[in-house]
């Protein structure tokens, strides 16, 4: 079973520990995704490295954990130049194998206005975070 969540909101208000609970519940591993060490500047390096990490996370039947997804889901940017169809088409292929991905995914951002729009109806469930509220000061005082 394939289940797709967003996490929305400002940092520091509990996404990434949210999944951390969300896995430990499910007595799973997290697997965290480092963008930088997935990420390639090289043509088909990322889709190999996204390869490799959607396998092991089916393999081992980890929760995924795109923190900051939204650089990584980030809207299509105008076709200039082949470096532009290459980011196009290596979202194309991180979709088809979140779409494919037997387990659950979960995507952290900041700005949910950012991602794709073409992604964002594909996930089953949104959880917006927000800032903790601080009491007033005068329900301190009671």
């Amino acid at each position: 079973m394939s289940t797709r969540v967003l996490f929305s909101g400002p940092s520091g208000t509990g996404k990434t520990l949210a999944a951390e609970f969300l896995a430990r519940q499910l007595e799973v591993p997290l697997y965290q995704i480092d963008l930088s060490g997935v990420v390639s500047k090289y043509i088909g390096e990322t889709e190999k490295n996204m390869r490799r990490l959607f396998d092991a996370a089916e393999a081992s039947n980890a929760v995924l954990l795109f923190d900051e997804a939204d650089a990584l889901f980030g809207k299509r940017s105008e076709v200039k130049d082949s470096h532009d169809r290459y980011a196009n088409s290596a979202l194309d292929y991180l979709c088809e194998r979140l779409d494919n991905f037997k387990g659950l995914a979960i995507l952290a951002c900041n700005r949910h206005r950012a991602l794709d729009l073409t992604f964002t109806p594909k996930t089953q469930f949104r959880m917006l975070f927000r800032r903790p509220v601080r009491p007033s000061a005068k329900r301190n005082q009671r």
